[in-house]
């Protein structure tokens, strides 16, 4: 590679130019300038210590600004949202934890640490606590539906919406997909694990980004690669496996997430994948039965429905909250 010319080498008229430039602040500006405060739309990537446990997050808007809390699925983590949040952050304050065994989160082991859906929502709880959020919406996704609607049944007074991207609360949403969970549920051994545990493996990993959708050589590959490099980390098998588990102690509880909709009528935006076969659109109609304040839009996507209709779905988030005075 040539190298830079020396300064002796340039035209002195040139260097005294620059110089008388740069002194003036025509180049450079002020100091102010040269250094300018932080953008809120800038992501911010932080951590913070929420009961013994390293929680990582985005963070970006002002924080004057409505709060959105951004609850990931499986087997993702905040990243899923990292087109979402630039998209949204000039009107809004955006937030995205991991929960622990995620993402960029501490991952203690099975063994040192209860994975189960009640301790993920004790931890988002004890996260939203200690960032001071005193009302959010809820963007519910997957994995995510579970831990929100826990977090909205115990402080219903916070919610000021929810948007439901492919997160489930009712039974008709567990179709046939859910067979071999069900029979994890039923008798956890050896033989009914293995199928469970196929499902952590790169390849249905990149099914899940790329089934339903309209083409799938629009979908990033770096979505599965992130994703499968934080499932291969010894110990996330046991992780994961515990966590299908105890997404068994999930339906129990959608008659109380039901009621709790019935009673507080959140307004909610449901912006589902249809081509989804893990939550299909059966699991997105019922809403309509227990919301009178519901906007309600079927995508011809897939389960990841952010990855090929991310737009969409930010201009229905942002169209939708403004009609609601959020």
């Amino acid at each position: 590679m040539p190298s830079l010319p020396a300064i002796s080498h340039v035209p002195r008229y040139l260097t005294t130019a620059a110089a008388a430039l740069i002194l003036s602040g025509g180049l450079l500006g002020p100091a102010q300038a040269a250094a300018p405060a932080p953008s809120t739309r800038v992501t911010l990537y932080k951590t913070v210590d929420v009961d013994g446990l390293e929680i990582f997050y985005r963070e970006a808007g002002p924080k004057d600004a409505p709060t959105i809390l951004l609850l990931h699925g499986f087997p993702t983590s905040s990243q899923m949202f990292r087109d979402l949040i630039p998209a949204l952050s000039d009107r809004f304050h955006l937030v995205a934890p991991d929960y622990p065994g995620f993402g960029q989160s501490a991952m203690p082991s099975v063994e040192a640490f209860d994975y189960s859906f009640d301790r993920l929502a004790q931890v988002m709880d004890g996260f939203v606590e200690t960032l001071g959020i005193e009302r959010y919406s809820l963007y519910l996704m997957d994995y995510g539906a579970p831990v929100g609607f826990r977090l909205a049944v115990k402080h219903p007074e916070r919610v000021q919406a929810l948007i439901v991207q492919n997160g489930n609360a009712y039974e008709e949403g567990l179709g046939e997909f859910w067979q071999p969970f069900r029979a994890y549920w039923a008798d956890r051994n050896e033989t009914t694990a293995a199928p469970l545990a196929d499902f952590l493996q790169l390849e249905a990993t990149r099914w899940q980004y790329t089934h339903g959708t309209r083409d799938g050589a629009a979908i990033n590959p770096d979505n599965w690669i992130v994703d499968q490099y934080f499932l291969d980390r010894p110990g996330n098998r046991e992780i994961q496996l515990q966590l299908f588990y105890d997404y068994g102690s999930n339906p129990p509880l959608y008659p109380q997430w039901q009621a709790y909709l019935r009673a507080y009528q959140p307004p909610t935006l449901v912006v589902w994948g249809q081509n989804d076969v893990i939550f299909p659109a059966a699991g997105a109609h019922p809403y309509k039965r227990d919301l009178t304040n519901v906007e309600f839009y079927l995508l011809d996507t897939g389960h990841f429905a952010l990855e090929e209709d991310g737009d969409v779905i930010a201009e229905r988030i942002r169209a939708f909250l403004s009609r609601q005075g959020v």
